[in-house]
């Protein structure tokens, strides 16, 4: 007696053979008729579409030919398309509905150019009855920038598609009849047989979808382990049986069977099974290593995430400007400082080159050093300046090449640092440096030529009672006289520049001063057309100073002011105000003049700097008002234009130009005597 093998143990493709003949032997006579039916049916649709794939793809290529009228090429494309066996013929038409180029050996048929046309835009079937067979003509537009420039038609034989579709259901029916009688009984129990398993399968994939890993799919499958290995399955020194396999559980890293590794922990059902059986127990092996990989991934990914937000941390931190670029110069990272630097968010930062993020000039200065480094692998360190907000900015950037494991170079780490202040530093004692040298040098220079300038003046003076007072004689004394007068004044500014002369500070009202200081010049200023209007806090405090400097302060500023206005004059504003809270008093001088431009202002108050005409200053005004002013403790700035609103209680209308203001800060040393100066009467200005 044949003992069949047991279900579980045959192949799974010899299962699906009986499956395949157990299901056709279901099928009858009136299904296979159906079949047909819709065999045929769809074999016409396919055809269908496929014409409108081939006339579309057809008016597609032609396009460029047709613009260059380039018929060779028109031909070449035809006669491919009729070497296949259901394609009757193939033409393009131009828009005039002239044949371009035909397949027809015997000439075009004149009849057939008009039988069909796309409709409204789009390709157009119609089938065509040749006497012999049946055609579906298929017309597609060809269009070349929204216009259309002809027509390309081809036509399939719909006879040799229901050629085929009768061919397909005379073999429908025999091999249905056939199965029918051959396996009609024993389809069902094979059927359910593998649709139980296959459905076992499946949850269990499911199961495995949904993240439950622990589950198993193999019959009698025992423990699951970390690190799943596979021993020789042909021979397994454990077990002995050429019919058994073990999978077994080691440490990661090793590999191999023998004797010690199968003493482990199998995973799987100990006996063969078929293939189903086998992919039941390969889900449980990807199972366990899925798990295995995702706890190690789960661990990995914890870490990096705790490293990641610190270096971000640091990053964050950090106030230079950090950058990461990849070999293309393109930003992979930024810190929070580059990122408020340039003005965008970080994320828009990313995947952006330098000309993106930086203004065209500094993008390409930026983009040449990073090309550079990127090319030579060589850092780079220096020094560079950009604008902001009106300002220069100096960076301190340094560029490292970042190297992978074969030396070639893959990013640029570019660190940036804003060393504007330190670069201000060094200029300031520089400049304090060149100040206190000069200063010495104008003091003994001052004291040297005092003696004999004193000796030119008096005996110009005295030789002036020995001439007639009407002739040259007199006249060029007096000229002496005049130009000794002007030297005196240079060597008292210089005097008063290299502070060797001790201010005898007393208490004093800061108004008074003021007022003091415009009631001097108000008349001579009203003769050159320049008002001074004055707008003094009545709360002002005594202030501990030298009267006499600061008036000499005071009248600098509104004399440089009226040069500045020039003949046409202008407007000059004196404000003082009192900052209790900040122990300090404030005064401006505004004027409505031409202001300063931008590349003087920072060195208005160097030393023999002037804008003025050669004879019309020595350009020290400034600078000795600047010593006064911080001999008091206060500090003396200067704007330009005139910050808008300045004058707006004067209604002075359209003022000729924008301006400069100087500001006057000074301590207040007295805060119990607040209130105690009374306010300096001011005329009506």
């Amino acid at each position: 007696m044949i003992r069949l093998p047991r279900l579980s143990r045959l192949s799974f493709r010899t299962k699906i053979n009986c499956g395949i003949v157990l299901i056709v032997g279901l099928i009858s006579i009136p299904l296979a008729y159906l079949t047909w039916r819709a065999a045929a049916e769809s074999l016409q649709s396919e055809t269908r579409k496929r014409g409108l794939v081939l006339s579309e793809n057809l008016a597609m290529r032609v396009s460029d030919a047709m613009l260059s009228m380039d018929l060779l090429r028109l031909k070449n494309m035809v006669d491919e398309l009729k070497k296949v066996d259901d394609i009757v013929y193939a033409f393009i038409l131009d828009r005039d509905g002239n044949v371009l180029v035909h397949t027809f050996k015997g000439g075009f048929p004149v009849e057939l150019r008009e039988v069909n046309a796309p409709a409204g835009g789009a390709p157009h079937i119609r089938l065509l009855d040749a006497g012999r067979e049946m055609i579906d003509d298929f017309a597609a537009p060809v269009v070349i920038v929204g216009t259309p420039f002809g027509t390309a038609r081809i036509g399939l034989s719909r006879t040799k598609a229901e050629a085929a579709a009768d061919s397909l259901a005379l073999m429908i029916v025999f091999y249905s009849a056939a199965a029918m009688v051959a396996a009609l009984a024993p389809s069902t129990l094979f059927a359910r047989r593998v649709t139980e398993r296959i459905n076992r399968l499946r949850a269990h994939a499911e199961e495995v979808v949904k993240g439950n890993l622990d589950q198993r799919a193999g019959p009698r499958a025992r423990c699951a382990c970390s690190s799943v290995l596979a021993c020789d399955r042909t021979a397994c020194p454990a077990h002995g049986d050429r019919d058994r396999r073990c999978w077994l559980t080691a440490a990661p890293g090793q590999r191999g069977g023998g004797p010690e590794s199968c003493e482990g922990c199998p995973v799987f059902a100990e006996q063969k099974g078929d293939e189903i059986q086998d992919l039941a127990e390969t889900f449980d092996v990807m199972a366990v290593s899925l798990k295995t990989h995702l706890d190690e991934l789960r661990r990995a990914e914890r870490v990096l995430s705790r490293q990641e937000r610190q270096l971000r941390t640091i990053l964050d931190a950090n106030p230079d400007l950090v950058c990461l670029l990849d070999e293309r110069l393109v930003y992979l990272a930024v810190n929070r400082a580059f990122a408020a630097f340039v003005g965008a968010e970080a994320r828009d930062i990313v995947g952006a080159p330098d000309r993106d993020v930086f203004p065209l000039d500094e993008g390409e200065d930026m983009h040449a050093e990073n090309a550079l480094v990127l090319e030579t692998s060589r850092p780079s360190d220096r020094e560079v300046s950009v604008r902001r907000d009106g300002a220069t900015t100096w960076l301190h950037v340094v560029r490292v090449p970042i190297v992978d494991g074969r030396g070639r170079t893959i990013g640029i780490l570019r660190t940036a640092r804003d060393v504007t202040q330190l670069k201000q530093f060094q200029e300031q004692l520089i400049q304090s440096q060149k100040m206190e040298s000069l200063g010495k040098l104008a003091g003994g220079v001052a004291h040297e030529i005092n003696t004999p300038l004193g000796v030119i003046l008096g005996y110009a003076q005295l030789l002036q009672d020995d001439v007639p007072p009407d002739g040259q004689m007199r006249l060029d004394l007096q000229t002496i006289e005049k130009q000794a007068k002007v030297c005196r004044k240079i060597v008292a500014d210089l005097l008063g520049f290299s502070r060797q002369a001790e201010s005898a500070k007393i208490e004093m009202c800061f108004n008074n001063s003021l007022m003091e200081a415009v009631t001097l010049v108000r008349h001579a200023f009203s003769l050159e057309r320049t008002e001074i209007a004055t707008d003094l806090d009545e709360r002002m405090p005594i202030i501990y100073g030298d009267p006499e400097k600061l008036k000499q302060v005071w009248i600098n500023l509104l004399s440089n002011a009226r040069d500045a206005m020039g003949p046409c004059g202008g407007t000059l504003l004196v404000r003082s105000r009192l900052f209790a809270a900040e122990q300090k008093v404030t005064a401006w001088f505004a004027d409505t003049g031409p202001g300063i431009a931008q590349e003087n202002r920072s060195r208005i108050f160097d030393p023999f700097f002037t804008t003025k005409p050669v004879g019309q200053g020595t350009g020290l005004g400034l600078s000795v008002s600047f010593g006064i002013i911080k001999d008091h403790g206060g500090a003396i700035t200067v704007e330009s234009p005139v910050p808008a609103g300045f004058f707006d209680d004067l209604s002075l209308g359209d003022a000729p130009g924008p301006g400069v203001v100087f500001v006057v800060d000074l301590p207040l040393d007295h805060e119990e005597t607040l209130g105690a100066c009374l306010p300096a009467e001011s005329p009506e200005g």
